[in-house]
């Protein structure tokens, strides 16, 4: 198809969505855009881009940044790894690159939570560094116009879809070519509701004539999700709510929460004393939550810290409990 780069280009420039991360050459914005968008919607990721970029002016103040801030930001994005390694990469820029932000590939996967999909957006779109960026739009508009079945998740996918895109980026824009198909993924070669009518495509796509749109990507492995659920006690003590801070593994690590009882059921594992206040589903990638939080006044010999209720939003909690203080104090 050896008109393939220039047919998406084409319409990249016609379509294309104004997005602040596009406007820039700077690696460092670049890169915020692209770890906070992994996983998460571009109507959501858009304002926690602006967050970001209106507290740290540079790789220097993300630097300087503590931990529980960074996560305070990122609070209801999810995936707070991600949150995590921003501010780890940030340092190691300060103290690997004298500063300066990687624009190479090979040194930019050097840093904390950068892979090959990520280091080749930053390389592309900020030094026009001729390399395929392969993410979920791009395995799934390959995958239908060129009918490949391979599961995407597997080390022959991998290198099958990565061989492929790199055979067909442009040599002339690379960073065009690269913004063109993602976007067209996102737009137009969408999972659930793609519009095949309007594909620029639709003559070419192997996955439309042979009627395999919905079949395609392939992917070998189904997540397995487990059920949790938490108990959660509310105890105010003269304007302060009791904050524990969670182990360094597993979910929300690292972060703040309220006084937590894990049971292998829904059941209550407090008195009928302590009064249930609000309850929810929290789902998560591998997860579902089920969450009940009671008010409480037990506050004898707990361990944890006392923070003044209009002090709670600077700590890193998450979401769900988040929520419950909106609801509560609404």
């Amino acid at each position: 198809m050896n008109n393939f780069s220039t047919k998406l280009t084409n319409w990249y420039h016609n379509h294309k969505r104004d997005l602040p991360w596009r406007n820039t050459r700077d690696p460092f914005k670049i890169w915020l855009s692209e770890i906070i968008l992994q996983q998460t919607r571009v109507d959501q990721g858009l304002s926690y881009y602006h967050k970001f970029i209106d507290r740290f002016s540079s790789v220097k103040d993300l630097a300087k940044a503590s931990e529980d801030e960074v996560l305070s930001l990122w609070q209801g994005l999810g995936y707070y790894s991600r949150g995590r390694n921003l501010r780890k990469a940030a340092i190691q820029v300060m103290e690997e690159f004298n500063g300066v932000f990687p624009k190479d590939s090979v040194n930019l996967k050097k840093l904390k939570g950068i892979g090959d999909y990520s280091s080749a957006a930053i390389s592309s779109f900020s030094n026009d560094e001729k390399i395929a960026v392969v993410d979920g739009n791009v395995y799934r508009v390959l995958s239908r116009i060129f009918n490949i079945s391979t599961p995407i998740d597997t080390g022959q996918g991998k290198k099958e879809f990565n061989t492929l895109a790199n055979a067909l980026i442009s040599s002339i824009d690379p960073a065009r070519h690269n913004q063109a198909i993602m976007e067209y993924g996102a737009t137009v070669c969408t999972p659930k509701k793609p519009l095949c009518n309007n594909c620029i495509f639709s003559d070419q796509c192997e996955a439309l004539n042979n009627n395999l749109v919905y079949s395609l990507p392939v992917k070998s492995k189904k997540i397995k999700k487990s059920t949790r659920h938490f108990h959660f006690e509310f105890i105010l003590k003269e304007n302060k709510v009791l904050l524990q801070k969670r182990d360094e593994k597993g979910i929300w690590a690292n972060m703040f929460q309220l006084p937590l009882t894990e049971t292998t059921s829904d059941q209550s594992p407090f008195s009928e004393k302590i009064e249930l206040n609000w309850q929810c589903k929290h789902v998560l990638s591998h997860q579902n939550l089920f969450c009940k939080f009671y008010i409480s006044n037990d506050n004898s010999s707990r361990e944890g810290i006392w923070i003044e209720l209009n002090q709670v939003e600077k700590y890193a909690i998450p979401k769900v409990i988040d929520n419950f203080l909106s609801q509560y104090f609404q």
